[in-house]
């Protein structure tokens, strides 16, 4: 009963609402197919266990499916996660609450932060590489004409930032989550600042470490296995790349008070980070913030941007300017997708399984949540809040 219920939901239902470039394969031999050209996307389910997880084709439960190897996608990513947005919002029944409730049980100690860092960013090194541009920058590129390559979009990027705090040499720059290093090393061999780099991850400390001394700037940048809540001292420069989403929105006052106390008198902050659209700090549509906080950023949460302004005035910063990137962010992530499925043999040798289909999905759907507008990133420049206007550049 149980079986012919699913699969009447999705054989008949599914073919009253839409057409799809897909193709479902049961145990017994069965095919269902969803419209009559050749299917883009081949759902494998090897027995009648499985069916459960497409009772509710949320984005979690096909997610889960996936990568627990109880269901078999065949596809190219883009395609897979168009239909699994099209099958969720055709089938599923509405948004579950278990990523909001899991999130307001993250305590996002320097602990439990710690942990969830070296989850993420310590599969290996080589991991990362395998389709990330030479520099290795992990956050979304800045595509000046449309038509760069991803190292050039990287660096533009950078550059951007740095010329947005106006960085002049001789200044101190503190790099809170700096990844491998790319943009201190930049500072320091490009704009003549004196840097420090902090991050969680030991993989990306050793790494970073291994590049500054390649590139001889040992006395000019530091880089510490360091939680950000205990760097010390003062710095006219202040710049957060793909961090903030790490910190927890109930603690985004505290996050950027202490980035306050570390900014010298006149200093510049800029903090690029990814929010939400949802108003409310909601979790992603169809279960896709659930998915992605249970196997890819484990406590990780979204701010909308009106909650980041008022978190950063709560801590006493002052915003001068903010600039939406996600158009940007999209194409960067539709080019990691295409360098890790050009990659996917290799990036098979590096990791397990799980973790493959993990990042196969989790790449593709943030390339569709930017361009579908779910999510946005925002570079957002500000001061203390008790600056003289006389210093701005």
């Amino acid at each position: 009963m149980f079986e012919q219920m699913v699969l009447s939901a999705w054989n008949e239902g599914l073919r009253d609402k839409l057409s799809l470039p897909l193709r479902v394969e049961l145990w017994d031999g069965r095919q269902l197919a969803f419209s009559s050209g050749p299917p883009r996307v081949t759902i494998r389910v090897p027995d009648r266990s499985a069916l459960r997880y497409l009772r509710s084709p949320s984005l979690y439960n096909l997610g889960r499916a996936y990568v627990e190897g109880a269901i078999d996608i065949k596809g190219r990513a883009a395609d897979i996660i168009n239909v699994g947005n099209a099958l969720a919002a055709s089938l599923d029944k509405g948004r579950s609450r278990l990523g909001e409730i899991l999130r307001r049980a993250a305590p996002h100690t320097r602990e439990t932060d710690a942990e969830a860092i070296r989850y993420h960013y310590d599969v290996s090194n080589d991991f990362y590489a395998a389709w990330l541009d030479p520099a290795m920058v992990y956050s979304c590129a800045y595509f000046e004409n449309g038509i760069e390559d991803l190292a050039t979009a990287q660096q533009q990027k950078i550059d951007h930032i740095l010329r947005k705090i106006d960085l002049r040499p001789g200044q101190t720059l503190l790099d809170i989550g700096c990844g491998w290093g790319a943009l201190v090393l930049r500072a320091a061999q490009a704009f003549g600042a004196r840097c420090v780099g902090v991050t969680l991850s030991e993989n990306q400390a050793a790494l970073a470490r291994e590049r500054v001394e390649r590139a001889g700037l040992q006395g000019q940048v530091e880089i510490r296995l360091q939680d950000y809540r205990d760097v010390a001292g003062s710095f006219e420069r202040i710049t957060s790349v793909g961090m903030f989403e790490h910190v927890g929105v109930q603690h985004l006052p505290e996050y950027f008070s202490r980035v306050n106390r570390l900014l010298a008198p006149g200093g510049l902050v800029m903090n690029h980070g990814i929010t939400t659209t949802n108003v409310d700090n909601g979790a992603a549509a169809y279960g896709a913030g659930e998915f992605v906080g249970q196997y890819v950023f484990p406590d990780g949460e979204l701010a909308h941007l009106s909650t980041v302004v008022r978190a950063m005035q709560e801590g006493g910063l002052e915003v001068h300017d903010a600039e939406n990137l996600r158009r940007h962010y999209a194409k960067t992530c539709a080019i990691w997708t295409d360098n890790f499925e050009s990659n996917a043999e290799h990036i098979r040798l590096l990791t397990d399984e799980k973790r493959f289909r993990i990042w196969h999905v989790y790449l593709a759907g943030c390339a569709y949540a930017f361009a579908h507008g779910r999510i946005s990133l925002y570079q957002i420049v500000c001061g203390k809040a008790d600056g003289e206007v006389e210093r701005l550049p």
